[in-house]
């Protein structure tokens, strides 16, 4: 990752709005900020959100509240809890997918 040029910037995420997506159970709410190729996101899912797809692209991702399970496509599974992050490469097998059963709130770099 190559962040581009650009002036120092604060973000006061409760003035982003936020996009719904469905999951296949729940919904994730995400605020995004695009920076040139870099996305960062503070996302909410509800309790009970399952993603709806395996995901392959990569992420660091930091659990702010809550717990977020993630299966990966190979059979692991990771439990993380508020102060855990994970970080996972564009290359490779690591095709993942997210759950929740309390709801979580994370902050994504992608």
């Amino acid at each position: 990752m190559k962040i581009p040029a650009l002036p120092f910037t604060t973000t006061d995420w409760s003035q982003i709005p936020a996009t719904r997506h469905t999951g296949e159970t729940g919904e994730a709410l995400w605020r995004t900020l695009e920076i040139g190729d870099i996305r960062v996101r503070m996302v909410e899912y509800t309790p009970g959100y399952l993603a709806d797809h395996w995901c392959d692209r990569g992420h660091i991702l930091f659990v702010l509240d809550g717990q977020l399970d993630t299966e990966l496509k190979d059979g692991r599974k990771v439990t993380l809890t508020a102060g855990m992050s994970y970080q996972v490469s564009d290359f490779g097998d690591a095709a993942h997918r997210s759950s929740t059963k309390d709801g979580a709130r994370l902050f994504i770099v992608d």
